[in-house]
């Protein structure tokens, strides 16, 4: 176990913290909270917080040149015009998806080094443990589905510092396997899928970030860590949270030494419990910079 200094941000309690992406320009962490429908943003130089009301749930966002993207229930959708003063940001839709079945939306996603927006589906009612998720990717406008591989909860997405391999998870309790592909920078098609990592530790495999030296870092839904997977598969370094729940980590800070952790809070929560909090840890290595999309 790592010894690490582990800060609380603000005092925001989000039902389903997920999708921390550090914003360069901004210096500022966005983030969404899935089932409150609502976009987060936190400024360490000022403390500032503000959030946005959106239309539906958003599994997970993007930078773009003029906003972001965000992966909600029905499709891909546009972000702009976020203002503290405003508490609804204009949201446009890019590309409609057709769900397998009804109950769905988009969960984990990112760009790859190249500005493809890939995201997954998921059925909402988990403990369903049906087969319906599907990996998409949204490139030029389009919305393809490349790989047909049929997921649960599809999780853990990132790409190496070269691009040239793709990590994947499904973190249902049934499954919670980590795979990773080649993956074509020019084609923007992954293969060759192998195990990469077959069982955590402790806990499921949930939102997972890149460090500058290529290792994977998965968050441990249900453990309260964080592990680092160097890229032949060794784990080298195991971080605590003081939550059980944690749900995705991302590299951010001016330097980008700052591991974001987003959690998640249970019904049945104590009312001083920790539960729901995003994280802000110094773990000794740095991230890589999120790639934003590109049209």
């Amino acid at each position: 176990m790592t010894h690490a200094h582990v800060d609380r941000v603000g005092n925001m309690l989000c039902q389903v913290g997920e999708s921390p992406v550090w914003h360069p320009q901004h210096q500022a962490l966005y983030w969404t909270d899935i089932p409150a429908r609502r976009l987060w943003r936190y400024g360490p130089a000022s403390g500032a917080i503000d959030q946005w009301s959106l239309p539906e749930m958003a599994g997970c966002i993007a930078m773009r040149a003029d906003g972001w993207l965000a992966a909600m229930e029905t499709g891909i959708f546009s972000l702009s015009d976020l203002t503290a003063a405003d508490p609804a940001p204009s949201v446009q839709p890019m590309a409609t998806v057709m769900h397998a079945r009804s109950g769905m939306r988009f969960n984990d996603g990112r760009c790859d080094r190249q500005g493809r927006f890939w995201a997954g589906t998921m059925l909402m009612d988990m403990a369903a443990g049906a087969p319906v998720g599907r990996l998409y990717r949204y490139a030029a406008g389009e919305l393809a589905m490349p790989l047909a591989e049929p997921m649960i909860v599809p999780n853990g997405m990132a790409f190496s510092p070269d691009g040239r391999h793709m990590y994947l998870s499904d973190s249902h309790p049934s499954r919670k396997t980590v795979w990773v592909y080649d993956y074509d920078p020019d084609t923007g098609l992954p293969a060759n899928r192998r195990v990469f990592i077959e069982a955590l530790p402790a806990g499921r495999p949930d939102g997972a970030a890149i460090d500058q030296d290529g290792c994977y870092w998965i968050c441990g839904n249900e453990a309260g860590r964080v592990y680092r997977y160097t890229p032949a598969g060794l784990l080298d370094r195991t971080v605590q949270v003081p939550v059980p729940r944690v749900a995705m980590c991302a590299f951010g800070g001016r330097s980008l030494d700052t591991l974001f952790v987003t959690s998640i809070r249970p019904a049945d929560a104590a009312a001083d419990a920790l539960d729901g909090a995003v994280f802000a840890i110094k773990p000794g290595t740095c991230g890589m910079q999120e790639p934003s999309y590109r049209d």
